[in-house]
């Protein structure tokens, strides 16, 4: 393995499934620059969930080699998955997972509670990421106070605020209406343009087209597709 930001050699995945063996993922490689924002493209059934769920550490390959920032991801331990999911990967999901009882400033706060922040630091970090989604106007609303488009800007604050060096975004515009969608990919963009690494799965081409760099799943395999964003 080279010493690269993210690399994926020979990735495959099996479930068993009765007596059989799914074969979800099929010798996957693939490499990311610091920096990067990468869109993975698929249909469902594709195998591109159970990607992002090995690329997010919330599970690991059945052969293969995964190395992040330098850890060899695949060797690491329950215990150590979830230190490297906390420290590494910002995760945006698109039903945005907000805790229905937490003002959007508690919900920010969170990922610092459990890396053992204290509460005068996480406060001022999660209102500094507050404003940058421009959200400062909305942080003592509860979830059911705003709109979709804004629970998925504090979801992104919230993925945002431990600093991780991956954001890792499933359909983050997929519960959104199209002009809600846009505005969302436009503050990926501008996240992009500070030098943060965005990969986002989606099966939208429209969406897509909103990263740098496209790699195609179908049946477990990844092509190289095109970039197609404006430089």
């Amino acid at each position: 393995m080279t010493d690269t930001f993210f690399e994926m050699k020979d990735i495959n995945k099996y479930y068993q499934m009765g007596e059989e063996q799914a074969h979800i993922l099929k010798d996957i490689d693939l490499s990311i620059e610091q920096g990067e924002f990468l869109s993975i493209l698929g249909p469902s059934g594709s195998g591109k969930s159970t990607l992002m769920n090995i690329i997010g550490c919330l599970d690991v390959p059945t052969s293969g080699e995964y190395v992040l920032r330098g850890t060899e991801v695949d060797t690491l331990s329950e215990k150590e998955l979830a230190q490297i999911r906390s420290r590494e990967i910002g995760f945006i999901f698109q039903s945005h997972q907000l805790l229905p009882r937490l003002t959007a400033l508690k919900n920010v706060e969170l990922p610092l509670i459990y890396a053992g922040v204290s509460p005068r630091e996480r406060r001022r970090r999660a209102k500094e990421m507050l404003i940058r989604v421009g959200l400062e106007d909305r942080m003592n609303h509860y979830p059911n106070q705003l709109s979709g488009g804004q629970c998925q800007r504090v979801a992104i604050a919230r993925a945002m605020v431990g600093s991780p060096s991956i954001l890792l975004a499933d359909e983050p515009t997929g519960a959104l209406d199209q002009k809600t969608g846009r505005q969302v990919m436009e503050l990926f963009h501008e996240l992009h343009q500070e030098g943060r690494t965005i990969i986002m799965i989606t099966h939208d081409m429209h969406i897509a087209q909103n990263a740098r760099r496209v790699v195609h799943i179908i049946d477990g395999e990844l092509t190289e597709g095109g970039g197609t964003a404006d430089a």
